[in-house]
């Protein structure tokens, strides 16, 4: 009965994302899996009192279709979600009604019917950061949040921030390039560690053990990465993807440098270390799985990289081992791959854990 009660409590924490309270009923679609608060003024004492910035939804509901994609696709997404909820009061104020959503919006002069709009605001309800309108990504919204903690004077959480630095770097645009070593669990390993290094894949080319490895320009440049691979002897051979990555390979470690555009073949059994624990089963995005992956292998903390719910996940898992959760190491979307394991969580909530 006691396992009973702890499952029971740690798949609460999980669920908490998948079951929005902001109605008796699921959130509409607009409104993604955040649980709102429907008004500025019952919000205000609450921020004041807890020492966090109002996070103002302005959404129009029912929809077009920008708003039903930026309810799905964004305000959808788990970390996203858990930062909304623990970090900031969410109200969310709607554009095409009347009584106190009509006075918040004139109180901002914001327009009716109008794609989504997101401020973020102190308890004084003053901007702590521009709008964010007409940008309808994850990374735009991600970025701004950030933003508005530290102009708040409030800590980011350790997750925010890595999700902020994989989403801002994928809409730059990062860059590939692929090294082959003796060994690619230790490859994935190192690279997965380097600051700017936003996704590690490991596979073969060539005949060869490589590692691809995806990372950010504009803060890791592909010289000081050739430079990391070669001191840590994961440059064996490396497979430049332009004629720039060539040159600046070539200079470094001479013939070993190739311009080769063929794709790897995937490994199996990708990210060694963290799949040989019950990790494997917590959703986590490339970047995420990559940290984790680096701390497991050197025997450090993993736990800095995951957020609160990611962590209460890891402990039901371990209590609730035979419980049925499925591999989640290189899923892509981690919207549905979150409302596998809390499909899952919710079953262990019922019933005996295994």
């Amino acid at each position: 009965r006691k396992t009973l009660t702890l499952a029971a409590a740690l798949a609460a924490a999980v669920l908490t994302t998948a079951k929005p309270i902001s109605a008796d009923q699921a959130n509409p679609v607009e409104l993604g899996q955040v649980r709102w608060h429907r008004s500025l003024p019952e919000a205000v004492p609450l921020a004041r009192e807890q020492g966090k910035p109002i996070f103002l939804l302005f959404q129009e509901v029912p929809g077009c279709l920008t708003c039903q994609n930026y309810g799905h696709q964004v305000l959808s997404h788990p970390l996203i979600v858990e930062a909304i909820e623990a970090h900031f009061i969410p109200v969310v104020i709607f554009n095409n009604r009347g009584g106190q959503d009509a006075a918040t919006l004139k109180q901002y002069s914001e327009p009716a019917w109008n794609n989504p709009v997101v401020r973020i605001v102190s308890a004084d309800q003053s901007d702590l950061v521009p709008r964010l309108s007409g940008h309808y990504s994850r990374g735009g919204l991600v970025a701004r949040m950030v933003d508005a903690l530290n102009k708040h004077g409030s800590p980011t959480p350790e997750y925010l921030k890595l999700l902020d630095e994989e989403l801002s770097a994928r809409d730059r645009r990062t860059e590939k390039s692929v090294f082959a070593m003796f060994c690619f669990w230790s490859g994935e390993g190192m690279f997965g560690n380097l600051d700017g290094v936003i996704a590690t894949r490991p596979g073969y080319l060539q005949g060869h053990e490589v590692v691809e490895v995806e990372y950010d320009p504009g803060k890791l440049s592909y010289e000081n990465l050739v430079d990391q691979a070669r001191r840590h002897d994961m440059a064996g051979r490396v497979y430049a993807r332009n004629r720039d990555q060539l040159r600046v390979a070539e200079a470094s470690v001479g013939s070993a440098a190739q311009l080769v555009r063929d794709p790897i073949r995937p490994d199996s059994e990708p990210k060694y270390y963290l799949a040989q624990t019950p990790l494997k089963y917590v959703p986590m995005t490339e970047l995420q799985a990559a940290r984790v992956n680096a701390a497991v292998g050197s025997r450090s903390d993993f736990n800095r990289y995951l957020s609160p719910r990611q962590i209460s996940l890891f402990q039901l898992i371990r209590q609730n081992p035979r419980a049925g959760w499925q591999d989640m190491i290189g899923q892509p979307d981690l919207i549905d791959s979150w409302q596998k394991v809390t499909d899952t969580a919710a079953a262990l909530s019922g019933n005996n854990p295994a």
